[in-house]
C-alpha cells in the first residue's frame, strides 16, 4: 500500500483547498494507495463533513502548528516541531509515508528536503523542474526552474542525467533527448557556462545529448525532451509562460489542447529532484484542482520509483 502524505495546512486557501483537493484525488488513487493528511484534525474533519466524505477514507495525523509563508523557513522548521510540514517530513524520513506534498512554504519544504531527507549521494545540487507542453503532443521537462540561480557546468551536466531519468521514468519517454538552453544551436554559441556545459555533455555517455536548443524551439518538441538551464533562466522562462497563459485566459484564447495544458492546475506541483524520497512542492495559490494534480503527481513519482532510479543512476 502506497501512502501519500499531504500537508493539509499548506497553501493560501488551506485547509479547505487542500482537503477538497484530496477528496478529488480519491477517484484516481486506486486500491493500492492511501492519502495521509497532516494538519489540524478538527478543521480537516469539518471540511470533509462539508464535502460529504467519510473521514475513514483518509489517515489523519493531527498537528497543532503551521509554518506560515512569512516565517523564516529554517527557524520555523526547527521551532515549530509540531507543524504539518515538519511532522510530514518526519514521517517521510521514517518510511511511514512514501511521498510528501505541500503547497505551503517552499523554503520550509526545501529545508526538509535538504536537512531531513538529504540529497542522493553524488548529487551536487538537487533541482526543481517543470513539465512543459509541446505542440508535438508530448510533454518536455525544464530544469532547473528556480532552486539554483547560479550553476557550474558540472551541476548542469548532472541536471541532464537527472532530467533524463525523470523523463523516462515518469513521462514515459524512451531515450529522451537532452539539450542545453542557449542563444543559438551552434556549439560555439553562448556564454562561458553554456559552452563548458556543452563540452561536458557531448563527452558523456549516460544520456542522449541533443546539443543546444533555442528558446523559440522550447515548446515545439522537435529538438529536445529535457531542457537544461540554471534556475535564473529556467524561472524566467517558466514565469513568462505562466504570464502568457494568463493573458490568453483574459483574451479567451486558451481553447486548444496546447494552451490548456499550460494551466498549472493540471500539473499541480514540481518534484525536488535529487533527494532520497519523493517530495512535491505546489503553488501557494493552489486550488482544489491543483492540489488534486499535486497528489496524483506524487503518487506517479512514487509508483515509477523515481527516487530509486536516480539513486541507481548516481551510484552505479
Amino acid at each position: 500500500m502506497l501512502r501519500i502524505g499531504v500537508d493539509a495546512m499548506g497553501g493560501d486557501f488551506a485547509p479547505e483547498a487542500a482537503v477538497r483537493g484530496a477528496v478529488m484525488a480519491l477517484e484516481q488513487m486506486g486500491g493500492d494507495s492511501r492519502i495521509v493528511l497532516f494538519g489540524d484534525r478538527d478543521r480537516i474533519l469539518e471540511v470533509l463533513a462539508q464535502e460529504g466524505c467519510p473521514a475513514d477514507r483518509f489517515d489523519i495525523v493531527p498537528t497543532t502548528e503551521v509554518i506560515e509563508m512569512g516565517d523564516h523557513p529554517a527557524k520555523a522548521f526547527q521551532q515549530k516541531a509540531d507543524s504539518s510540514i515538519t511532522v510530514g517530513f518526519g514521517h517521510l524520513a521514517k518510511g511511514l509515508i512514501d511521498g510528501f506534498a505541500s503547497a505551503g512554504s517552499t523554503g520550509a519544504m526545501m529545508v526538509g528536503s535538504m536537512a531531513v531527507i538529504r540529497p542522493i549521494e553524488g548529487v551536487v545540487r538537487p533541482a526543481i523542474s517543470s513539465v512543459v507542453p509541446t505542440i508535438a503532443g508530448r510533454p518536455a521537462l525544464l530544469l532547473d526552474v528556480g532552486l539554483n540561480v547560479d550553476c557550474k557546468p558540472e551541476v548542469l551536466l548532472q541536471y541532464g542525467l537527472i532530467g533524463s531519468v525523470y523523463a523516462e521514468a515518469v513521462l514515459g519517454i524512451e531515450r529522451p533527448r537532452v539539450a542545453v538552453l542557449n542563444i543559438g544551436e551552434e556549439e560555439t554559441k553562448g556564454n562561458a557556462q553554456s559552452k563548458a556545459t556543452y563540452e561536458l555533455m557531448k563527452e558523456q555517455d549516460r544520456f542522449r545529448f541533443a546539443g543546444n536548443i533555442e528558446g523559440s524551439h522550447l515548446f515545439s518538441g522537435k529538438v529536445a525532451d529535457v531542457i537544461v538551464c540554471d534556475g535564473f533562466v529556467g524561472n524566467t522562462v517558466l514565469k513568462m509562460a505562466e504570464g502568457l497563459y494568463r493573458i490568453n485566459s483574459v483574451l479567451g484564447c486558451n481553447d486548444n489542447p496546447f494552451w490548456r495544458s499550460m494551466n498549472y492546475e493540471l500539473v499541480g506541483g514540481t518534484p525536488v529532484l535529487g533527494v532520497n524520497a519523493t517530495v512535491i512542492i505546489g503553488h501557494g495559490c493552489s486550488t482544489p484542482l491543483a492540489i488534486k494534480s499535486m497528489i496524483c503527481s506524487t503518487r506517479q513519482c512514487v509508483k515509477a520509483d523515481l527516487t530509486g532510479r536516480l539513486q541507481h543512476a548516481f551510484n552505479h
